[in-house]
């Protein structure tokens, strides 16, 4: 029943959620549009805004879906993952304007210190790049002021997208799992 339960829920979720592209995406409209990339010229787009990754509470954003026979022994969780889909928004208040989610995965990868794996989309939903995505991946090591991931695509505005982002822990709250991340992108794309 359970089991049930949980795919109705993300079957309700799906169906309620807008529809939203800004760029073409049929086979052909990307076909032409690659056939032009060649002559246009890259453009270098720095975006800032923050995601909120809630792990407790009535409306977790973020899971834990798997974990390893030593993860609670570990100091580092070694082997637990996580998949969150965080609001995006533009200040650091969770109350803020939302301009996207940040939906993917991470996991911890390290027995030295803690140290995640991530692996996501930013998905945007307002603004000039509604519809479009940005996916990262990268090593986050969240104790560090600083830490840098690899844009590795994107799609819509984002086509063939590759850059850094760069995560800055704003707020954090191991107790109540509540922890807002400033993300700062650097990304070039046609």
């Amino acid at each position: 029943m359970e089991k049930l339960s949980l795919i109705l829920l993300l079957c309700s979720m799906f169906i309620a959620i807008p529809v939203v592209r800004s760029i073409a995406q049929e086979p052909e409209a990307v076909e032409e549009w690659f056939e032009k990339v060649g002559h246009a010229k890259e453009k270098v787009t720095k975006l800032r805004f923050y995601f909120h990754d809630l792990s407790n509470g009535k409306s977790p954003t973020a899971v834990q879906v798997a974990q390893a026979n030593i993860s609670y022994t570990s100091s580092t969780y070694f082997g637990a993952v996580n998949m969150m889909d965080d609001p995006l928004t533009v200040g650091p208040e969770l109350s803020s304007k939302l301009v996207g989610r940040s939906q993917g995965l991470y996991g911890s990868a390290c027995f030295a210190e803690i140290g995640m794996l991530m692996v996501a989309n930013f998905v945007f939903t307002d603004g000039e790049y509604n519809g479009s995505t940005l996916a990262f991946m990268g090593r986050n090591a969240y104790m560090h002021e600083y830490r840098e991931m690899s844009i590795i695509g994107g799609s819509g505005i984002f086509r063939l997208a590759r850059g850094v982002v760069t995560l800055n822990t704003y707020f954090f709250n191991a107790t109540a799992g509540i922890a807002t991340v400033e993300v700062n992108v650097l990304v070039i794309h046609h």
